[in-house]
């Protein structure tokens, strides 16, 4: 026995790894699809790629784990079927719980390292990708001069070229605006018959070798700009006209070094904590939200309570003398003109308490909405792990009754399940998140709707159920017709 589950147990091991580490390039590279915007033209170096690819695929794994399990328990199985092994080991008297036995054991392992993995790993994995991901989209394009356009992507200077000459790398007819003058943005201009452009290695400034040009500058002091008219400050401006033959422009450049952003801003995030962690902010934000709740009770109460002196002596008098006040009565007792004030008081009370009312209910959905973010999140790292037993439980069955391994009919299956899979745990987790559903309705709904589907697959496997024999089907249909349909 111990040889045999040795022997299912290598069969096993082999297509999990080679499928788990498929599924993670296809979905890192949906990754990269999904970002390539953020990464295209900002010069980013192979360190900081390969630590944004570390991380993303850290964050995958929650989706390529299970894919892998279902994935590979199809094609394990499916090959001891179709290579007939399934049927002498039965033939022998092994039944297929006994052979599925230290697979199970596996998965189990596998679950417990998984729930270890989205406790411990996903959140610091979630919290550097977000980080370095903010960093990048904070980092500017590559300096990219296009002809006859004016760049503006250096910090108060526009630089426009006419021609660019991509083999000596020579610009022609430049022409550079510098508005570091913000009492005159436009006051100084350089123009050059053609220059050459260089970024230092430290890509924090912007060095343009200058040939053949003149510089306008027109110089204008606050003083001035503040006290005198428009006519006495152009009276007074200070002209100043440089021709040269070769000057070295040295602007400064912020913004195209990539810098990771501070991690501390991102940390308050709920992908960004444990289950402790999870658990103490959850308490801290009801306490928060129930102090809301209590503010409001009591505004309101307080304004409900408040009316225009005649009704709150008389409330008062009926309170001393436990009489009962009709307010309609009371309403009707008044002269006219009192009346409209009362009713329009009434309006204007009401029309505040509203307003008193809506104010205070964007805060409570604003902490309604952060309770049930970190409660999906405390059940997310749970049905990680419950997943991979489905998964495994609907593949290693279904392998043994369709009896087809390689790489054919099992992908086309397993895609099939997952994507069902997925697309009932969206809707689960949108149902959660806009609290249509409780929290744990919305978040564990595939794991409902699936784990039926795995027992009825693994009892019809056990029991050697012909669920997928097409011949069982045409049989029955045949006898049907023969029964009812001839009569």
């Amino acid at each position: 026995m111990k040889k045999l589950h040795l022997f299912v147990f290598r069969s096993y091991a082999g297509p999990l790894v080679m499928t788990f580490f498929i599924a993670m390039f296809i979905l890192v590279m949906q990754f990269l699809w999904r970002y390539v915007d953020d990464l295209v033209g900002k010069g980013l170096e192979w360190t900081v790629l390969v630590e944004l690819l570390f991380y993303a695929s850290l964050q995958v794994v929650p989706m390529a784990l299970p894919l892998a399990i279902l994935l590979a328990a199809l094609m394990t199985f499916g090959n001891l079927g179709e290579n007939y092994e399934l049927t002498a080991l039965k033939a022998a008297g092994v039944s297929l719980p006994r052979i599925m036995k230290p697979l199970v054991i596996l998965t189990v392992v596998i679950s417990g390292l998984a729930y270890a993995f989205s406790n411990n790993v996903l959140p610091v994995a979630n919290l550097k990708l977000v980080s370095i991901l903010h960093g990048i989209r904070e980092t500017r394009l590559e300096l990219d001069i296009k002809e006859r356009v004016f760049y503006q992507g250096v910090d108060d200077f526009s630089i426009k070229v006419e021609e660019k000459d991509q083999e000596s790398n020579l610009l022609r007819e430049v022409m550079i605006y510098d508005h570091r003058d913000r009492l005159a943005a436009n006051s100084n201009v350089t123009m050059a018959d053609s220059g050459r452009l260089q970024v230092s290695a430290d890509k924090k400034h912007l060095m343009l070798t200058l040939f053949d040009g003149i510089t306008y500058d027109e110089r204008i002091s606050p003083e001035m700009n503040a006290k005198r008219s428009r006519q006495q400050r152009k009276d007074n401006s200070m002209y100043r006209v440089d021709r040269f033959a070769e000057q070295v422009a040295i602007m400064q450049l912020q913004g195209f070094d990539f810098s990771k952003t501070d991690e501390n801003l991102f940390r308050g995030g709920d992908r960004m904590k444990n289950l402790s962690q999870l658990t103490h902010d959850l308490d801290s934000i009801r306490t928060e939200r129930n102090v809301y709740v209590s503010s409001l009770e009591e505004r309101s109460s307080a304004t409900h309570f408040n009316r225009v002196p005649l009704v709150r002596e008389r409330r008062l008098n009926a309170v001393d003398s436990a009489e009962v006040i009709n307010a309609d009565s009371v309403f009707y007792s008044l002269e006219a003109n009192r009346r409209l004030l009362v009713a329009q008081n009434a309006i204007r009370a009401a029309r505040d308490h509203k307003q008193l009312i809506d104010d205070q209910m964007r805060f409570i959905e604003r902490e309604d909405v952060r309770v049930r973010r970190h409660l999906m999140e405390m059940h997310r790292k749970f049905t990680l792990s419950f997943a991979c037993l489905i998964f495994f439980f609907i593949g290693a069955p279904l392998g043994a009754i369709i009896r087809k391994g390689g790489l054919g009919m099992p992908v086309v299956i397993s895609i099939f399940f997952f994507i069902v899979y997925y697309v009932i745990d969206t809707m689960g987790v949108k149902f959660a998140r806009d609290g249509v559903w409780h929290v744990y309705q919305g978040m564990w709904l595939s794991s409902a709707v699936l784990l039926p589907v795995g027992i009825f697959l693994t009892y019809k496997s056990a029991t050697d159920s012909a669920l997928l024999n097409a011949d069982v089907y045409y049989a029955a249909l045949r006898k049907f017709r023969e029964r009812y349909l001839r009569k």
